[in-house]
């Protein structure tokens, strides 16, 4: 058997573990990179979570192929003792290696999720995906850390592998599951049509569609079929002497343009936000979400408070956005300190924005500047972030334009509770389309 990709891989491999859809315990976890595609399909297939498991061999030291345990997140560490002792490795060699790993290990995993929490395994019915296995010796060592983590049944799940693949990895898993297992295997890539090799900018976006999938079946679920967009891409705006990165959607007969500006070091990546778009696009409002800080910038956490920084960003890429479509008339959306680098950009007669709305924001962090604002001003707060809560009602005092404060009943900080994102979006939608669509104003 030849797949045509990871994709066609990924879906005749779900087609094997259709008896685990809908179980409530299950997820589904990708070996970065090239099994996250694979994965994907598999998770969207059988209705669970997609999550990275990230793991690193501890090779010996004067034999590196050669593994003596291995590494994943959480501190959690496997080592093969009679291999240790076999191969004369020292504790200083084992200490040395370890930490390597380990460095290059949490670096990975910060890459890929991009801010987002890991899926605890514990308890959980795991199934391990990679795009095939040729050694074993990477899906073993998976197989070992999803244990060491306390799943409760551990699967190890492939398109193709060596006809004798169960034997070798015996004891790794509780269950093994191939679509082929054909003679004369060599290597992976020869049962793959098109076997290029996967970018870390997949798997995070990957990660973030099915982060996105998810919080839609926890009962904020879009419109089942979106306006169709007539733009719908990546961008590169020229802002000073740096330039940012965003994506920008714009649908047929856009109603209006609203500019996504993330705080506390989230990105256009943010399931969250992305989900927010979605609701807007529906709508038929265009949005632009994009990266307030440069990958260099975010090392300095400091930036991240910086409200002028944020501030002149915005207003860098809303001078953009009017030269791309000067007919959209513009909002901004802010989350976290991105909503006071919002507010703080409206006070500027450049920006020409007609509305905001702060999503579980930090509008206090604009300061003197609140009592400037004209625009119409939306915060929408967590019932149960009471401390955000707070802190949004001392800035909405020191508000002199029309604005409300709208709380969402159960909602924590990022609104992970099920129904509450959508209430939110639902709230951001009609406060632009009331103040950026004449039409709907009337």
């Amino acid at each position: 058997m030849v797949f045509t990709d990871r994709q066609d891989s990924g879906r005749r491999l779900a087609e094997r573990l259709v008896r685990l859809r809908g179980d409530p315990e299950l997820v589904v976890v990708g070996l970065p990179r090239g099994g996250v595609p694979v994965a994907a399909q598999v998770a969207a297939a059988l209705q669970a979570p997609l999550d990275v498991i990230v793991v690193r061999k501890l090779g010996v030291p004067f034999q590196p192929e050669f593994a003596m345990g291995a590494i994943g997140q959480n501190d959690v560490r496997v080592i093969d003792d009679d291999v240790v002792r076999f191969a004369h490795v020292t504790p200083e060699e084992l200490v040395a290696v370890e930490a390597r790993e380990r460095a290059e290990l949490e670096r990975r995993a910060n890459r890929f999720r991009q801010g987002r929490p890991r899926i605890e395994l514990a308890g959980k019915v795991v199934v391990i995906v990679d795009d095939g296995v040729a050694t074993g010796s990477t899906a073993r060592a998976a197989c070992t850390v999803a244990r060491a983590e306390g799943a409760a049944r551990v699967i190890l799940a492939v398109p193709v592998a060596p006809i004798d693949w169960v034997t070798r990895l015996a004891g790794a898993a509780d269950e093994y599951v191939a679509v082929d297992t054909p003679r004369g295997f060599q290597a992976v890539g020869q049962f793959y049509r098109d076997f290029t090799q996967t970018t870390d900018e997949q798997v995070v976006q990957l990660l973030d569609e099915s982060a996105a999938r998810m919080m839609a079946r926890s009962g904020d679920q879009t419109s089942a079929d979106p306006p169709a967009s007539a733009l719908d891409e990546d961008v590169a705006i020229p802002v000073g002497d740096v330039v940012v990165t965003g994506h920008l959607t714009v649908p047929e007969q856009a109603k209006g343009l609203v500019i996504f500006a993330h705080g506390s070091g989230s990105s256009r990546h943010s399931p969250r936000n992305r989900y927010v778009a979605t609701v807007l696009s529906d709508a038929g409002l265009a949005t632009l979400l994009f990266d307030l800080l440069t990958t260099d910038e975010e090392v300095d956490r400091s930036n991240v408070f910086d409200i002028d920084l944020l501030a002149d960003r915005l207003l860098g890429v809303s001078e953009w956005a009017r030269n791309h479509d000067p007919d959209l008339r513009t909002g901004y959306f802010g989350a976290s300190t991105g909503a006071a680098a919002a507010l703080a950009a409206a006070v500027d007669p450049r920006s020409e924005v007609a509305a905001v709305v702060s999503r579980g924001g930090r509008p206090d962090l604009a300061g003197p500047r609140l009592s400037a604002v004209r625009v119409p001003t939306l915060l929408i707060v967590g019932g149960d972030d009471t401390a955000v809560l707070g802190l949004n009602r001392q800035a909405q005092a020191q508000l002199q334009c029309e604005n409300e404060l709208r709380v969402v009943p159960g909602a924590t900080h990022l609104f992970e509770e099920p129904g509450t994102l959508r209430t939110a979006a639902e709230l951001a939608r009609d406060w632009f389309l009331d103040h950026l669509v004449a039409e709907h104003a009337q």
